[in-house]
């Protein structure tokens, strides 16, 4: 395929998947639907693995592929668009250093929301207070692999369902991301570095 035309489909791409990510995201915050206090939501919550990791740095590498893709032409460094408007000089080149950051965005989405599926959230056991009681569990005695122990949570609600739904979306989107932006980054060097820099006549 053109370095152009794969450069677009990965833009392209990236787009609905940087959304899912955000909502996915944010609906962590809201665990079975409920309204809570900040202390009763899941810590790693907060590191905002799904907005900024999934979300807003892979947002920007897209929004670049796209026009580095330009009209899909091949092997066309500078990215010139179908309307003959002035291409940013080595537009191909910057998409690479952006895909390098969409990677990182995508990879630490990765890291937080298997963190989160190992540890469980923070859940009321029945006696008010709430706390995480898989967290010091090993790997042969996590809760994932033994859905008897989901009992333990009483509130919220559904809540170990509800955080390892969104945290195993959120798990594929960030390494489906990582993988399509490390693959823009090899197609980036490769249309910058054996591309030509073409520009359309009006």
């Amino acid at each position: 395929m053109c370095t152009g035309k794969c450069s677009k489909c990965i833009g392209i791409t990236l787009f609905p998947l940087a959304v899912c990510a955000i909502v996915s995201n944010i609906l962590l915050y809201f665990p079975n639907g409920q309204v809570l206090q900040v202390s009763k939501i899941t810590d790693l919550v907060w590191f905002f693995h799904g907005i900024l990791g999934a979300g807003i740095l892979v947002i920007l590498p897209a929004s670049v592929m796209l026009g580095a893709g330009g009209a899909g032409c091949c092997a066309n460094r500078c990215g010139e668009h179908s309307k003959g408007t002035r291409p940013f000089p080595f537009q191909m080149l910057l998409s690479v250093a952006l895909a390098v950051l969409g990677f990182a965005g995508g990879a630490y989405c990765a890291v937080i929301s298997s963190l989160v599926l190992i540890w469980g959230p923070l859940c009321d056991t029945g006696d008010g207070e709430y706390l995480y009681p898989f967290r010091n569990s090993t790997l042969e005695e996590n809760y994932l692999f033994n859905q008897t122990t989901w009992s333990t949570c009483k509130e919220p609600e559904n809540i170990i369902l509800w955080n390892t739904t969104l945290s195993s979306i959120l798990l594929a989107i960030g390494v489906i991301e990582a993988v399509l932006c490390c693959i823009q980054a090899i197609n980036g060097l490769i249309g910058f570095i054996c591309g030509t820099c073409m520009r359309k006549r009006k």
